[in-house]
C-alpha cells in the first residue's frame, strides 16, 4: 500500500523558490515525488540541482509576483510542461522593516501586493484550472506566527500574514466541497535571507532564542514536511488549517 503522504505523479508549483522556505519545500516535495515547477524572479539553478538529486524533474519560471500580470503565464508553463498542476504553494514573500511612524506607502503597498494578493488571485487562477478538470487539488499557503501575533516593525507583513490566514480560512469555506484543500502554514523564526537583520542583531537574537522552547532558530528543511503533508492525501480532511511550525514559540 502507498504511503499516505507520497506525491508521485504530482505537480506542484512552488512560488518564491529560488532560496529559503520555498526552496526547501520544493526539494521536501521532489523527495516525496512531485515534479516542481519553480517560480521566482531570481536564479532558480541551485533549487533545480536538489530537486534533480531528489530524483525529481523542475521547471524553472521566471516571474515577479509584485503585479498580477504573470499569474496565467505560470499556469499556462506548468500545464504545457507536466499536463497537471495538482498543488500550488504560495510561499513567495518580501518584507520591509520601519517604525510604523515612518512607514511609507510604497513599503505598505509593494510587500500587500506580493504577500496577500498575489496568493489570492494565483489560488484563484490555480483552482479554476483544477476545477475544470475536475480532479481535486492542494493550496498551501504560507503564512507566519505573525499571523497570530503583532511582531514589531513589520506594519504591512504583519497584516499580509493575517490577511493570509483569513483567506486561507475562506477559501477552504468556499473550495472543500469541490475538492480543493486550503490550508497554510506557518513558520516561527527561521534562518532565512529575510530574517538575518534578526540573527546579527545580538540583543533581538538572544531574546528570540530564550522565548523558543526547541531553543533554535527553525532551518527552512522543517517546513518541508508540513507542505509535504498538506500537499498530500494524508491531509484530505485538513481544510483551512493553519498548521504552525515554530518550535513552539506561540506555546511559549
Amino acid at each position: 500500500m502507498a504511503s499516505p503522504f507520497d506525491l508521485t505523479g504530482k505537480t506542484a508549483i512552488v512560488t518564491g523558490a529560488s532560496s529559503g522556505i520555498g526552496q526547501a519545500i520544493a526539494v521536501a516535495l521532489a523527495a516525496a515525488g512531485a515534479r516542481v515547477a519553480g517560480v521566482a524572479r531570481s536564479s532558480q539553478d541551485e533549487t533545480a540541482q536538489a530537486v534533480k538529486a531528489a530524483d525529481s524533474d523542475y521547471l524553472a519560471i521566471k516571474a515577479d509576483l509584485a503585479t498580477t500580470e504573470p499569474i496565467e503565464r505560470i499556469l499556462d508553463e506548468t500545464l504545457r510542461w507536466a499536463g497537471r498542476a495538482d498543488i500550488l504553494i504560495n510561499n513567495a514573500g518580501i518584507l520591509r522593516r520601519a517604525d510604523p511612524l515612518e512607514f511609507s506607502e510604497k513599503d505598505w503597498d509593494d510587500v500587500i501586493n506580493v504577500d496577500l494578493k498575489s496568493v489570492f488571485f494565483l489560488a484563484q487562477a490555480f483552482a479554476k484550472r483544477a476545477l475544470a478538470r475536475s480532479g481535486g487539488a492542494k493550496i498551501v499557503n504560507v503564512a507566519s506566527v505573525l499571523a497570530f501575533t503583532g511582531g514589531i516593525r513589520v506594519p504591512s507583513y504583519t497584516a499580509a500574514k493575517h490577511g493570509v490566514a483569513g483567506l486561507t480560512k475562506l477559501l477552504a469555506n468556499e473550495w472543500a466541497a469541490k475538492g480543493i484543500n486550503v490550508n497554510a502554514i506557518a513558520p516561527g523564526y527561521v534562518r532565512t535571507e529575510a530574517t538575518q537583520a534578526l540573527q546579527d542583531d545580538p540583543v533581538r537574537n538572544v531574546r528570540l532564542l530564550s522565548r523558543i522552547p526547541a531553543g533554535r532558530w527553525g532551518d527552512p528543511a522543517d517546513i518541508g514536511g508540513a507542505a509535504v503533508f498538506l500537499s498530500s492525501r494524508a491531509a484530505d480532511y485538513c481544510h483551512g488549517t493553519i498548521l504552525v511550525v515554530d518550535g513552539g514559540w506561540l506555546a511559549a
